[in-house]
């Protein structure tokens, strides 16, 4: 099939690589012109404006748009959709709100444009390995588009969920559990590291590949860090997040379900932002005033 990929960063460039190498022809387009020249070495069409990705396609036009979620995403579906024709098709394949997806749907509607919302992870190993994909939109605009969908992930690694916005509620859903998996391994190797044994984490964590109840993906990738830094050297504790873990906590309580493993997950990574805690200077305080209990000084 020809489509376009717009966004070449981590994940757009190397999606755009695979479906090249299925035999797809692609019309790349990046604002930097190194990314746009990093694909067209790989047989990708350069372009180098939003016209020119559209007046290189052929209706109906498939265009996949896999740039950060937020504002940059919002514009580059607004101008899409002002230049597109009635039938073509868009795809959101970043880390959008589903709630937006829902919202954007209806405005592609608006314009007689299919938009799909596909979920996307796999992230840097997603080349070699695929992608799994948790597409949300049409029957007829997922029909068309499949055999992209079937190029970029592995053998039953592709999904239609469901309606506009439902391959993004669970790509969100998916990322939630993801912060829950990854607070459980940093706990567990913490406990480990604390005890009063001299043990090799490197040589556990490989040990726990085999055979282990929670041996996984992300287990083996916790081996290949401490394959290569086995103290985790030059490190921060300091942990990010995309917003998918916050939007996750926000649907639990809006549909009533308890969801603490998650949402402590993500209380964790704020907690690990702070290099000074005031909450616990102030719980130190008062456990000196009603109790006389030590207080520690810098």
């Amino acid at each position: 099939m020809r489509l376009a990929m717009i966004g070449l960063g981590r994940m757009g460039g190397n999606m755009a690589e695979r479906l090249l190498r299925a035999g797809h022809e692609v019309v790349v387009y990046d604002p930097n012109p190194a990314a746009r020249e990093r694909l067209r070495q790989q047989g990708g069409e350069p372009a180098e404006t939003l016209e020119a990705v559209v007046a290189a396609l052929k209706a109906p036009r498939i265009v996949w748009v896999m740039v950060p979620a937020g504002q940059i995403t919002e514009e580059t579906l607004n101008r899409l959709f002002s230049l597109l024709a009635p039938g073509d098709v868009v795809i959101d394949g970043g880390n959008s709100n589903f709630r937006d997806s829902m919202r954007r749907a209806n405005t592609a509607q608006g314009h007689q444009i299919e938009f799909i919302d596909a979920g996307t992870s796999g992230g840097i190993w997603g080349l070699e390995n695929g992608y799994c994909l948790m597409v949300g939109g049409s029957t007829e605009a997922v029909r068309l588009t499949e055999p992209i969908f079937r190029a970029l992930a592995p053998e039953n690694g592709f999904l239609h969920v469901g309606p506009p916005g439902a391959g993004h509620f669970v790509k969100m859903v998916h990322n939630g559990i993801e912060y829950g998996l990854l607070q459980a391994y940093g706990e567990g190797f913490e406990i480990l590291k604390a005890s009063e044994f001299s043990l090799d984490l490197a040589q556990i964590a490989e040990l726990w590949r085999h055979g282990s109840v929670v041996r996984s993906w992300l287990l083996d990738l916790l081996a290949d860090a401490y394959r290569k830094n086995p103290t985790l050297d030059h490190i921060r504790g300091y942990v990010d997040d995309s917003g998918e873990g916050r939007w996750t906590v926000f649907e639990a309580i809006q549909e009533n379900v308890p969801a603490p493993v998650i949402t402590l997950s993500l209380l964790a990574r704020l907690a690990s932002r702070q290099d000074e805690s005031y909450s616990a200077k102030v719980i130190a305080a008062l456990r000196n005033e009603f109790g006389g209990h030590q207080v520690h000084t810098d």
